[in-house]
């Protein structure tokens, strides 16, 4: 053996009662689990467990770690929280399959959630397929991989910019059938599904019927088709419902991204959510979802402009901004109106707290405030502040919104199919604490404080489910045979650093993590471990 954990609290994954025994490891799988009375392993490591708890590797069912995983490879703000597997590719929006142009305008376009803006050369975009990403990241740091595992999603957005452009319109017979056989390919090179973006440009312009047909390629490559769908605020249950039926008209598995019910409309009506959720399910529908356990988003300040204005590119967007009389138009259309982009209803400036700029130039002025709070520091109307920043930023400032509600928060996260994801934004100067802080406020916060879940259920909602809905068949629970991708938590003081305040903070009690049976977190620290690899999907249909 390698490794043994001596006398520790398993909490195997599957949501039954945790027990006593020693785990070890070999070759990077668990090879043998010894409870009371069982013959004690012998391995060249012995770690004594002192009371921490081991459990699976929690996965991030909604990473934003694209460009994170190539730039930085210690990447701690997901190691330290003892996720062992990221899903990216999400909301519809990221860098595969591409083209020299719809490159060039997709890293314009999520510059707020990655940078990667063309003065950003951090990281070498050598890739155009999804393949060709997916072995990037293999590589990693000099041949070595990468510091946590990573699946990937193909982003419906960058497909549909690929094929049909940035118009508003609907895709042709040739277009839909050149995005079937991308999204194909993407499946046949590795990605487990295909992500959405519906209240960004250019996904948002797909009809349910382009949809439909993509999601029937999915479904026969046995993947998942993982929307953020039309609306999170006004029409937040029609969206949900849209889903479900499309998928279900194709046949395919759903998984509902960051599944909130936020905005004022929606104050304590996550029980709606969860009985539409819950008649599908009766109904045959395969469907999951995941949370993050906050109650405010963080997304672009661009992603809160009408769809209409975004038709074109990030450098028409720009050229509306300027011109008077059209950014007059989007004014109206998001204070009076209610903008698609800002889910149907009137934006509130006091609630959208800028986070992070592209243009560090911009951040003394802006970082930290909300809209209306810079402006009325400027003596001028909020729109006047957003509309120059957008402009002086290109599009790259991004925002948090305070929207959620607790209430929501807690009833959603208690459903059987729940799972965890931090839809962590690592880029800007003040990010969302979720990105550092997601896994260890579930189980401090949720868990020890406020008894939301008990321990075993928590765990096994950030680690066999979120396993099961990917299809991998030896991850997610403690269990001889399984990958060693594990980690070991102080159920007594495992709690999120992270904070509005200081959002880039360390949690504490969390001071082993494996991958690989590998060692990528020890006693608390960051070790020079790249164990992390991609996960794909080998389905054929």
């Amino acid at each position: 053996m390698d490794t043994v954990f001596r006398d520790v609290r398993v909490i195997d994954g599957s949501g039954g009662p945790s027990y006593r025994a020693d785990v070890a490891l070999a070759g990077g799988r668990i090879a043998a689990i010894a409870r009371e009375g069982d013959p004690r392993p012998a391995a060249r490591r012995t770690v004594e467990a002192h009371g921490l708890a081991l459990s699976p590797g929690f996965i991030d069912m909604h990473a934003h770690s694209d460009l994170a995983l190539l730039r930085d490879p210690a990447h701690t703000a997901k190691a330290a929280q003892g996720v062992t597997l990221e899903v990216i590719g999400q909301d519809g929006l990221s860098y595969a399959p591409v083209d020299d142009r719809t490159l060039a305008a997709v890293r314009a376009q999520i510059a707020g959630w990655n940078g990667g803006t063309p003065e950003d050369t951090s990281v070498e975009f050598t890739w155009r397929t999804v393949g060709e990403y997916l072995d990037r990241l293999d590589h990693g740091f000099a041949g070595e991989g990468i510091a946590v595992n990573a699946a990937y999603l193909i982003p419906q957005g960058t497909l549909r910019a690929l094929a049909v452009g940035w118009e508003d319109r609907p895709a042709t017979p040739a277009e839909t059938e050149r995005m079937k056989r991308l999204v194909a390919e993407g499946l046949e090179q590795g990605a487990v599904g295909l992500s959405s973006g519906l209240t960004y440009t250019p996904g948002m312009y797909a009809t349910d019927a382009e949809l439909t047909e993509l999601c029937r390629v999915v479904a026969a490559y046995g993947g998942y088709y993982c929307p953020h769908h039309r609306s999170y605020g006004k029409g937040a249950l029609a969206a949900y419902e849209e889903m479900i039926a499309l998928t279900r008209r194709a046949g395919c598995a759903l998984h509902l991204a960051h599944a909130t019910m936020n905005f004022g409309v929606n104050e304590g009506r996550a029980p709606e959510l969860l009985a539409l959720l819950d008649a599908a399910l009766a109904a045959g529908a395969d469907v999951s979802l995941d949370t993050y356990p906050y109650t405010p988003g963080c997304t672009t300040l661009a992603a809160m402009l009408p769809s209409w204005a975004g038709e074109g590119g990030p450098e028409a967007v720009l050229a509306r901004l300027r011109d008077d009389a059209t950014a007059e138009r989007i004014r109206y259309a998001m204070e009076t109106e209610g903008a698609d982009g800002c889910h149907g209803v009137p934006i509130d400036w006091e609630a959208i707290e800028v986070s992070g700029v592209a243009d560090p130039a911009l951040a003394s002025a802006h970082v930290g405030r909300t809209i209306a709070g810079a402006a009325r520091e400027r003596g001028e109307e909020p729109w006047a502040t957003a509309r120059r920043l957008l402009i002086a930023d290109r599009l790259g400032t991004a925002i948090l919104q305070h929207v959620g509600h607790e209430e929501n928060v807690r009833t959603i996260m208690r459903h059987r199919v729940h799972t965890g994801g931090s839809d962590g934004i690592l880029h800007g100067a003040k990010p969302h604490p979720r990105a550092y802080g997601t896994f260890p406020h579930y189980l401090g916060r949720y868990v020890r404080e406020l008894g939301v879940l008990s321990l075993e259920e928590c765990v096994a909602h950030l680690t066999s489910r979120p396993a099961a809905r990917l299809r991998l068949p030896d991850r997610g629970l403690v269990r001889v045979g399984h990958r060693a991708d594990l980690v070991l938590f102080d159920p007594e003081t495992v709690a999120a650093g992270a904070t509005f305040e200081a959002p880039r903070t360390l949690p504490t009690g969390i001071p082993y993590v494996l991958i690989a049976g590998r060692f990528v977190m020890e006693d608390g620290h960051r070790t020079d471990v790249l164990a992390g690899r991609t996960v794909r999907r080998t389905a054929r249909p």
